[in-house]
Formats: structure tokens, C-alpha cells, sequence
């Protein structure tokens, strides 16, 4: 790694926190590895692994064309910032690939900046060349670099894979990015009930009668109309929860505001795809959705969408979240909100998806299955709050979200008839 790139990386950040660093003292101090990103702690997230220690940080796209002068995230490219240590007395290989199968290399992306005066593309190349992250890490060394991925908003989640001889270290990481307007961001998740409110459950039997004592449907701001069927239940931590939901590829999604609205609209008319496309609000427990998370399709009229309320329940100490899951299917323009989504009527199709999806992300633990929508058949459908028909055999879905990746095989279906989960 030389010096060039300790004082890119270092000079760039330092550029957005006012600070000036020369490169001569870059390299007096730190010679050509090891020199720390100086921004705010919050945005920089450690995990030591074996004998590897590795820091990680995402720019912004404001901080990305602070760094590179070009605009990289409006071409589908954000740069992940690695700090790799070898703790250990045997060489490790950064492995790319773990982070993203799909990633740029320097060079690609310096080559969609060429100009065609190519007097400053040789600067260009080099620029990036040197940015980049080394593969091999020698004993007692540390490595820093870019790598190039594709862009994700929000929360940006990834591994970061090591190998050394015999074994290879997987560490997961869950950045924060700023710039993307979410929900969930701004949820006081201390503050929404108080302590007497919550009630504590450690009988089975008594959460399954909860559960089912749960509404129907979520239902407008007044509290009037019903809306979609409540068909699922997540049982975990937060944090956990919302991991596992990013480790199965769900995005967050933005609010409701004039500039999301456009790129919904234009998105629409275009048949494009808008991962982080808002989510109308419905309403449980007087509030609108906690969280909204959605997995897009081929374009913005397709995809799967949830929300998910804290509910004021806990379960042998852990939280309780009630939810709505459908699959839209198109898009049609209102005078309200611009556009709404149609959604497959077979709700249960969609709420076996989910089920599915986290399996094979291994983000559970058991599932199971309580009464409480209420069965509408396919020849007698019922309708939410947009006149969109669904039918349902009118049982929730009980997720236990894992803390930790589980395989498939070890999964356990739970009778929730038996009350003994």
C-alpha cells in the first residue's frame, strides 16, 4: 500500500471535517498502512476476528465526490473504505468477492470518467488504481483500501471474508449511510410504551391467546377502515429482526416527501426500479408502521412490502412485532399520493415468501402459526383500504428470528395449537 493512497483516503475525509493533513506527515507518522479515518466514531465499525482485525466505512455520495471527484453514486457505484490487520505470523488473503460477486475494479470505474482529451485519464487511472484494497496481507501488516460495489442506500450490509491457511473469517457488517430518509431511523423504540403498559409473557399458551386477540387488519389514520391483514408475527430483538430482514436482501424504504414522490412517479411511468420506493402508512396501536422494509422486483409495480408495529407484548424477554406482508403486482395513479400499488390478492402466498426468504437467509429459528385474520375464501374476498380484493385461510405466521445464522435443517416448526412453543 503506498503513501499516495493513506493520504487520498486520509486527505478526502479530512477535506469534509476541515482538517488539512500534508502528505509528508501522513507518511512520517504512519508510513504507508495503518493510519486511522478520522471521522466520527459512529461511522466507523471494528470487529476483530482470529488474528484479524478489520475497520470498515462507507462515504457518502457527498463524501464519495469529495474523494474520487466523480460522481459515483449516480452511476450504481459506492465505495466501501477497508482496514485490514494481520494479527497473526501467517499471511491473509482479502477475498473481494465476499463483499460483493459483483464489484467494480478500479480501473472500470476510473473508465467511465475518461475524457476525451486523454491528457488527465492517465491521472485518472492511477487516482483509482491506488485507492484500491490489497489482497495479500503479510504478518504484522495492515492493509487499506477502497472497494468498489454496487450502491446500496440506507443500511449497507456485507461481509467481509479472510482467508488464511485452513480457515477463512467471515465478519458481517451493518453500516449506516447517510443520506436516505427512513422511518425507522427517528423511532424512539424506548419511548413508545411505558413500563406498565408492556405486558410479559412466559406461558405459551398465553401469548398464542395475545396473538389472536391481535386486530384483523392495520386500518386508516382514524382508526376506521381496515387495511391489510396483521398476518405476521416477529419474536426477537430489534436489531436482530432488522439484520436478519437485510441479510435476506429487504431494503428500508424512504419517507413519504416531495422528492421521493417524483422519483415514485417517475419511476412508474418509466417501469423502473426503485428499491427504496415510500410505503403509504397504515396504522396499529393509534401510530403508523414502525418499520418498512420492501424487496423489489424487475421495476417499481413489482414487489413485496412490510411493515411492522412494536407491540406492547414481550415473550420470555423478547419483543414482539406485529405486521403486514402482500406482493404488488402494479401501479395505479391517485390523486392523493400520486401513485398506490395493487397487491396480489393471495396474501398467504406472499406470507409463506417471507417465511421462506428468511429460511434461506438462515434468520430463524422456528415458526409457527396462530388464528386471528380471519378466513376470507377466494369466491368471497375482502378488501382493504384502496378497494383491492385478497383472500386467506386467516392465519398469522409466528417468527422466531435467530441471532446468529441457523441452517435450514435445524428450523423448527412449532404447533401453536399445542401452545408450547
Amino acid at each position: 500500500m503506498t503513501c499516495v493512497l493513506e493520504n487520498m483516503s486520509i486527505h478526502s475525509f479530512h477535506t469534509w471535517t476541515g482538517v488539512a493533513v500534508s502528505l509528508s506527515i501522513l507518511c512520517s507518522i504512519a508510513g504507508a498502512t495503518g493510519y486511522e479515518l478520522p471521522v466520527p466514531s459512529a461511522r466507523v465499525h471494528t470487529q476483530t476476528q482470529g488474528n484479524v482485525r478489520v475497520s470498515t466505512a462507507v462515504p457518502s455520495d457527498r463524501e464519495t465526490r469529495e474523494i474520487f471527484g466523480q460522481p459515483l453514486y449516480r452511476d450504481n457505484v459506492q465505495p466501501v473504505w477497508i482496514k485490514a490487520q494481520n494479527l497473526g505470523d501467517t499471511p491473509v488473503w482479502f477475498l473481494p468477492v465476499g463483499l460483493d460477486p459483483d464489484y467494480f475494479t478500479p480501473l472500470e470505474v476510473a473508465f467511465r470518467y475518461h475524457a476525451r482529451n486523454p491528457s488527465g485519464n492517465d491521472a485518472l487511472n492511477r487516482r483509482f488504481f491506488e485507492s484500491r484494497m490489497g489482497i495479500e496481507i503479510q504478518p504484522g501488516e495492515t492493509r487499506v483500501g477502497y472497494v468498489f460495489t454496487e450502491l446500496d442506500e440506507g443500511t449497507k450490509a456485507f461481509n467481509v471474508e479472510l482467508a488464511t491457511p485452513g480457515r477463512t473469517e467471515t465478519m458481517t457488517f451493518f453500516v449506516p449511510v447517510p443520506g436516505l430518509r427512513v422511518d425507522h431511523h427517528n423511532v424512539d423504540w424506548q419511548g413508545l410504551y411505558s413500563a406498565d403498559e408492556i405486558v410479559e409473557y412466559d406461558n405459551p399458551q398465553s401469548l398464542v391467546q395475545a396473538l389472536q386477540a391481535l386486530p384483523c387488519c392495520a386500518t386508516d389514520k382514524q382508526g376506521n377502515g381496515l387495511a391489510d391483514p396483521l398476518n405476521i408475527v416477529v419474536i426477537g430483538e430489534i436489531t436482530h429482526a432488522y439484520r436478519a430482514f437485510l441479510r435476506a436482501g429487504w431494503d428500508e424504504t424512504e419517507t413519504i416527501y416531495g422528492a421521493s414522490l417524483f422519483k415514485t412517479a417517475i419511476s412508474a411511468v418509466w417501469k423502473s426500479e426503485y428499491r427504496y420506493s415510500p410505503v403509504s402508512a397504515l396504522y396499529l396501536y393509534g401510530r403508523a408502521q414502525d418499520i418498512a422494509l420492501q424487496k423489489a422486483r424487475e421495476n417499481i409495480h413489482e414487489r413485496n412490502h412490510l411493515r411492522l408495529w412494536l407491540a406492547p407484548m414481550r415473550f420470555q424477554g423478547q419483543s414482539v412485532l406485529a405486521g403486514q406482508i402482500s406482493r404488488d403486482i402494479g401501479v395505479r395513479f391517485t390523486a392523493k399520493t400520486i401513485t398506490t400499488h395493487k397487491i396480489d390478492p393471495d396474501v398467504d402466498e406472499t406470507r409463506e415468501f417471507l417465511l421462506e426468504d428468511l429460511a434461506y437467509a438462515q434468520g430463524l429459528t422456528k415458526f409457527g402459526y396462530v388464528e386471528g385474520v380471519g378466513a376470507a375464501p377466494i369466491d368471497a374476498p375482502r378488501g382493504n383500504l384502496t378497494g383491492d380484493p385478497y383472500f386467506t385461510d386467516g392465519q398469522r405466521i409466528v417468527l422466531w428470528i435467530a441471532s446468529e445464522p441457523v441452517d435450514t435443517a435445524e428450523i423448527e416448526l412449532v404447533d401453536m395449537r399445542a401452545a408450547n412453543p
